[in-house]
């Protein structure tokens, strides 16, 4: 399996300059060669690729040999291959049918990571093995770097990234052949539903808790974003407000990883097979198409009460939840089956019939025909369950 570890550098000032300065020229170069591909094409009608841009590398490293000549070479194709992704992503979303989106311009904020690509060029994770107390990676044009290394890593480092958040640095290793650690059997399934006032309930009628950490830290953030409001752009206080919002937003995202974790891993120690919806979070988050009246206004659409919905499902981190989730699953040896969410909130777990009525409120469940009462969740988790058995049993007689 491959996994990625991420841990927190502690840079001194000199390396914390060094690193600003090799993002914001990776950032550069980034922006230069969509220059170059964009004026090649509207000038000559000629398409620019990976392989000759990387090419020139030699070229402008010998012409800028303090700038950027000082960094790898190796992660500056890394950078290069990032922008021909973007391309093929496009193209791709053209093919298909979709909103485009052609690639933007980095702007300073925007561009926050560099990757080395191999571990030993250009960069080396625990550089210095010898240390009795302390771990070092080593980063080109940087140094020898601290690291608070927390966890052991496990497999084999194949690349190695150096991401911004914020004022905090971080190094994140993605690891090759890392052993599964496989958990006993625990001779029970289940199905899960994902929601906003718990973020999970089970089909034996568990529940999961909902922090809401973006609802607990509002106050201080519409705080922070007035001061932000106040701060003349360019002043050296809009920079101080800025980091201190990113900041707040960061431990946020930490706080929702962190439950996310905590979730997952109750989960795959309780069950051998987990069934969840397929869900499709970027579809149910979209904002409400307007709909023109006809007299140059527009008609009422609910986009207020459903911008607050989608708050609320992103707040609860249900994307980050089954990505964790699934990895957890993997090393452990369990099953994770995700089946169609179409009607599961509104079908009877005992008698089967269908029908919005179902559905008395956001917690309560009472069927029209037969008069079955429930939990709305856990008559949710049920019926998933239900599916995820039969295609495993499909999956099985194939």
């Amino acid at each position: 399996m491959r996994r990625s570890f991420r841990f927190l550098l502690r840079p001194t000032s000199k390396q914390a300059a060094a690193l600003a300065q090799c993002l914001e020229d990776h950032r550069q170069l980034y922006n230069a060669a969509l220059e170059h591909r964009r004026t090649a094409y509207r000038k000559a009608g000629v398409s620019v690729r990976y392989g000759d841009q990387s090419a020139e590398l030699k070229n402008i490293r010998a012409d800028d040999a303090e700038g950027q000549g000082r960094w790898s070479f190796s992660s500056q194709q890394a950078t290069l291959r990032r922008l021909d992704k973007a391309f093929s992503a496009f193209f791709m979303r053209v093919r298909e049918g979709r909103t485009p989106g052609f690639p933007r311009f980095k702007g300073w904020g925007w561009f926050d990571t560099v990757e080395w690509p191999k571990d030993g060029d250009g960069c080396r994770w625990d550089s210095q093995p010898g240390h009795p107390t302390t771990t070092f990676v080593r980063l080109q044009g940087i140094g020898h770097v601290k690291v608070h290394h927390h966890r052991s890593v496990k497999g084999r480092v194949k690349t190695i990234s150096a991401k911004r958040e914020g004022s905090r640095w971080y190094v994140i290793l993605s690891c090759d052949s890392v052993p599964a650690e496989p958990l006993p059997a625990a001779g029970a399934v289940a199905g899960i539903d994902l929601g906003v006032a718990w973020l999970v309930t089970t089909s034996d009628g568990g529940h999961v808790t909902n922090p809401r950490h973006l609802v607990t830290s509002a106050d201080r953030l519409a705080a922070a974003q007035r001061d932000l409001a106040h701060k003349k752009r360019g002043s050296s206080r809009r920079g101080r407000a800025v980091a201190r919002v990113a900041a707040l937003h960061a431990k946020v995202r930490r706080q929702r990883l962190d439950c996310a974790h905590k979730a997952a891993l109750t989960l795959v120690r309780d069950y051998d097979m987990i069934a969840h919806e397929a869900l499709r979070i970027a579809n149910m988050t979209k904002r409400a198409a307007p709909e023109p009246d006809g007299q140059g206004g527009y008609l009422a659409n609910g986009a207020s009460a459903k911008s607050g919905l989608n708050r609320s499902i992103l707040d609860a981190g249900w994307g980050v939840f089954l990505t964790v989730l699934a990895h957890k699953a993997e090393s452990a040896g369990r099953e994770l089956i995700a089946v169609n969410p179409s009607s599961t909130s509104r079908t009877c777990a005992r008698c089967g019939h269908s029908a919005r009525e179902n559905r008395v409120t956001q917690a309560e469940f009472v069927c029209v025909a037969c008069g079955h009462t429930a939990h709305a969740d856990v008559n949710a988790a049920i019926n998933i369950l239900r599916a995820g058995l039969a295609l495993r049993e499909a999956a099985g007689a194939a």
